[in-house]
């Protein structure tokens, strides 16, 4: 065997070994992080007034000991839960043996803890259950916590956690005592006592808003009772403004035919009033526009004289200026001189009346 050969062979002996290790090494951890037994177990039942959160897998422990896991949670008797779980066959438990539900954590993880009870209880058989009796459940921790909003209201969101975690630790008589819980209470009391300055601030601006309240009392009681009546009047007429509703909608709907339909037609219109004021714009047709609008009050006025003698009017047509515009094709055609006569002339009546 050359030296490249032995080499190889070393490397692979070492790569077998670190791979055994790792195996060995993993599965240990396996079996101790997630509570894995090498030994025998033995089924029993638990009938609890409530089994809230516990489920198939949590742990089943005895003074804080893994020694089981729960297999099953089914509904007993329509009220009732009955929970089926597994133990370590040489963990006692007897007739005189307790079960209750506990929180892992204030997630809401839960686990069963079990109690052997007395020693000179008999054993209790495979498969064999715990009465009503012997069982309790998790703690509503929804009362509980009801109880101390007032406190966690006002504490930090790390101080309310470990205070909530101790309360939860010594009601369910895992650890920790009353001395050890009002210690924590007392120091996070006194985090409180040390804003007593701001919270004395606020009392006195809220008594400066009470009082101005009670400053405008009569028009706070006209405000509530107006307020009463509108509420009460609008309660009334809520037909005639649901079908007030009801034709708002309808509105709404018939103008939005409307603007579908006549929005062709809109768009035509801006389009020709474009042209119109581009002809309008031309200096010659502005300076007839401005003559126009010049003439036009002295001509109203003389309207207004003519119909105060009756519902009619007398038109004598004395004098007309005009104009006509010939296509530059046909004006080429035309001597200049036709052409200006015809682009400007003006005509004048020689009847009596009109030289008056």
């Amino acid at each position: 065997m050359n030296a490249r050969n032995a080499t190889t062979v070393a490397a692979g002996i070492k790569l077998g070994i670190f791979t055994l290790v790792s195996i060995i090494f993993t599965t240990t951890l396996a079996v101790i992080m997630g509570g894995i037994g090498l030994g025998d177990h033995t089924e029993y039942n638990g009938i609890f007034a409530s089994a809230s959160e516990l489920k198939k897998g949590d742990d089943v422990r005895v003074a804080g000991v893994s020694v089981g896991e729960v297999t099953d949670v089914e509904i007993y008797e329509a009220n009732r839960a009955r929970i089926s779980f597994t133990v370590k066959s040489d963990v006692p438990m007897t007739t005189d043996s307790r079960a209750s539900v506990r929180f892992l954590n204030l997630v809401g993880d839960r686990y069963l803890a079990l109690e052997q009870g007395s020693p000179e209880a008999k054993r209790l058989p495979a498969d064999g259950t715990l009465p009503l009796g012997q069982t309790s459940p998790a703690l509503n921790l929804t009362a509980l916590f009801n109880g101390f909003q007032p406190l966690f209201a006002a504490l930090n969101p790390e101080d309310v956690n470990e205070l909530s975690m101790n309360l939860i630790q010594v009601l369910q008589g895992e650890g920790g005592t009353i001395t050890g819980l009002l210690q924590q209470t007392g120091e996070l009391t006194n985090s409180l006592a040390d804003r007593d300055q701001l919270i004395g601030e606020v009392i006195v601006n809220l008594t400066t808003l009470m009082k101005t309240v009670d400053g405008h009392h009569q028009q706070l009681g006209a405000l509530i009772t107006n307020l009463k009546k509108w509420t009460g009047n609008v309660a009334r007429d809520r037909f005639t403004i649901g079908r007030s509703l009801e034709n708002i909608s309808a509105l709404s709907v018939t103008l939005s035919d409307l603007l579908t339909q006549t929005r062709p037609l809109l768009k035509k219109d801006v389009a020709e009033l474009r042209r119109l004021f581009t002809v309008l714009a031309r200096p010659e047709n502005k300076a007839m526009l401005d003559k126009t609008l010049e003439t036009l009050p002295t001509m109203l006025a003389r309207q207004t004289r003519i119909g105060v003698y009756g519902s009619w009017y007398n038109y004598y047509l004395c004098e007309f200026t005009g104009g006509i515009v010939l296509p530059s094709e046909l004006a080429k055609t035309l001597p200049p001189d036709v052409v200006k006569q015809i682009a400007q002339f003006t005509m004048h009546s020689t009847v009596d009346r009109c030289d008056r």
